[in-house]
């Protein structure tokens, strides 16, 4: 088998191996080493079966070019791409073992401390005012979201954003189960960010999430005549350690808030928002018949 080109060559024509947004390594991210240290381990695997850059990116279906970024730490692989690389190197797994620290890697700083946070609690509460809940997005509605922001994002950071929003969604199917509570505003609910059928399939995916026996999801009507939230959004953690921890997102930061008496405030407020919403059975139905209106 051939030496290595040292990545000159051009792509292989796979669709896999074409370039797309999303997936640079931000230099501005402290996960970058990650990302280096997963494309050496990728080069010694390839080196020790004999393949030049070329040959791998054939096996695997990419481009020679893609190979040598990835090898480099200039691209972060996708899980396909490691789980193909495991196979063609018969790595036993160890390549494809790798792939949450790269998903990880790939989010802004801010969200993979908040993923790892959510990722050990065993209970979460939250109470969102303005939009659906991050946890509870399509990703259709999250691409709308991240769309609308101004100044606008790059492509390839609202790529990046889509995905570590749907990657945190996986605390859904955690073992053992969280309870997963939550509270929406109704006027989120009424919002149609991206159109009638992004709203529709987001409503139909709200009663979806609503049906899972460790997720409850109610709604705060406007009519309410007592509101406990209007200080904004808000969400507590109860962790794995026997800690809560409490967190907070407003327009240019996001805030983890960890003293005790900070957190029995929000404990306290997220109590009462419960108390004040609609039943979860009612919030159901609720939520039904504004589907049925769109």
């Amino acid at each position: 088998m051939s030496v290595d080109s040292g990545g000159t060559g051009t792509e292989g024509g796979a669709a896999e191996g074409a370039d797309e947004p999303g997936w640079e390594p931000d230099a501005d991210n402290d996960s970058v080493g990650v990302i280096a240290a997963v494309g050496r381990q990728i080069k010694l695997w390839r080196m020790s079966g004999g393949f030049s850059q070329a040959e791998f990116g054939v096996a695997i279906g990419y481009g020679e070019n893609q190979i040598y970024k990835v090898e480099a730490g200039k691209r972060i692989p996708r899980p396909e791409f490691l789980d193909k690389a495991d196979q063609v190197l018969r790595a036993g797994g160890k390549i494809a073992a790798m792939k949450r620290d790269v998903a990880e890697a790939r989010y802004p700083r801010k969200v993979r401390n908040l993923a790892k946070l959510e990722a050990e609690a065993l209970e979460l509460g939250a109470y969102e005012s303005l939009v659906v809940h991050g946890l509870l997005q399509t990703e259709e509605y999250a691409r709308a979201l991240y769309g609308l922001r101004r100044p606008a994002y790059e492509e390839d950071e609202l790529e990046r954003l889509v995905a570590a929003r749907m990657g945190r969604q996986g605390l859904f199917d955690q073992r053992p189960l969280p309870l997963l509570t939550f509270v929406q505003e109704e006027a989120s609910l009424r919002r149609p960010l991206g159109g009638r059928m992004v709203w529709r399939r987001q409503l139909e995916h709200l009663l979806a999430r609503a049906t899972l026996r460790h997720v409850e999801i109610q709604v705060m009507p406007t009519s309410a005549e007592e509101h406990s939230g209007l200080g904004g959004s808000l969400q507590v953690l109860k962790l794995r350690n026997g800690t809560t921890v409490g967190h907070n997102e407003v327009q240019l930061s996001s805030r983890v808030i960890s003293d005790p008496k900070e957190v029995h405030i929000l404990e306290m407020r997220y109590g009462m928002i419960r108390s004040q919403a609609m039943r979860p059975r009612e919030s159901r139905a609720f939520i039904e018949k504004l589907l049925g209106e769109t």
